[in-house]
């Protein structure tokens, strides 16, 4: 079986978002036939280069295609265009056949922002960048928007967040469609460590405390994250920072908002997943991240979800 893929290609695509997907599909040999359609021939991408070779959008597609809405790089401006317009009378024509089922649809980044205005999203759940998060609750008051995920499906439509996730739910796709052997080997192929879930959130304990400008928490963290497995005492990690335990254990709360041990717990409990959705049994996973036990795996995971459940609870009360 091969599945066909249609990019649509407008002025200003990331590049990123079409390439990243693109690529990983390629690497699934026979599996996927890629093609480019737009209202233009050639389009000038986000990093300047012009991409062509484009075809006309055609009046239907194959039942059973995949079609890929990358994102621009400046979605008030290229969403906005003629050819845009275009793009979207097109995708409001393809809606019974997306919504039956004959059709799977990828937005990837902005792109569902296109598939908002095409009317796509009524009633589905969907999500994107977390910059544009509250333009398209804006864009589609009756999709169900989700924060802070990776992907996300409902009702035969893929909606992903930020420029590399497209490569995360291409994976997915792969595996969804020929199994995990081959979407692990692709993945292998790219270099690419693991296969994020949809739940995963956009910004992983590897990026979500690095929005400071603090040299010695810096350190510790590059310390921390290049081996959350292994046994750190607070002392070690202090040396590493070139500052004293108590001074970094006072940093770490006045800028990152937590203390040294809640920080690797959490780099160890994102490490304990990728093991799982690896294959590893949940022992073999605990220890693998540092954990003593799956006990202790498990307590921390408890805990984590203490602390969103308190969080979200903040977030209602204002």
């Amino acid at each position: 079986m091969t599945t066909d893929v249609w990019f649509v290609m407008l002025p200003g695509v990331l590049s990123l978002d079409m390439t990243g997907p693109a690529e990983t599909f390629v690497l699934a040999g026979d599996a996927f036939r890629l093609h480019y359609i737009g209202p233009d021939e050639q389009v000038p991408t986000s990093i300047g280069m012009t991409m062509g070779n484009i075809q006309p959008l055609p009046d239907t597609l194959p039942t059973g295609s995949l079609l890929v809405l990358p994102g621009v790089c400046d979605s008030n401006q290229f969403f906005s265009t003629s050819q845009a317009e275009l793009v979207r009378r097109w995708l409001t024509r393809q809606q019974p056949m997306i919504h039956s089922g004959q059709l799977t649809l990828m937005c990837v980044c902005s792109g569902s922002l296109l598939a908002a205005k095409a009317g796509l999203l009524h009633g589905v759940q969907c999500t994107t960048h977390h910059d544009v998060i509250s333009r398209l609750k804006a864009a589609a008051p009756g999709a169900i928007v989700k924060e802070n995920r990776i992907f996300i499906e409902d009702k035969g439509i893929w909606t992903s967040a930020g420029i590399t996730s497209g490569i995360d739910l291409a994976l997915h796709l792969i595996n969804r469609l020929y199994g995990p052997e081959r979407a692990m080997s692709v993945a292998r192929e790219m270099v690419v460590w693991f296969r994020r879930s949809g739940d995963d959130p956009q910004l992983s304990p590897w990026l979500r405390y690095r929005n400071h400008l603090h040299p010695a928490i810096h350190r510790a963290q590059d310390a921390l994250t290049a081996a959350p497995q292994r046994s750190w005492p607070l002392v070690d990690i202090a040396e590493r920072a070139h500052v004293t335990p108590r001074h970094l254990t006072r940093l770490f709360k006045q800028h990152l908002g937590i203390s040294v041990r809640d920080y690797l717990e959490q780099l160890r409990l994102a490490l304990a997943e990728q093991r799982l959705l690896q294959g590893s049994g949940v022992e073999q996973a605990a220890q693998a991240a540092g954990f003593t036990s799956a006990r202790q795996l498990h307590r921390a995971r408890q805990r984590a979800l203490a602390d969103q459940s308190t969080s979200v609870d903040t977030l209602h009360q204002h």
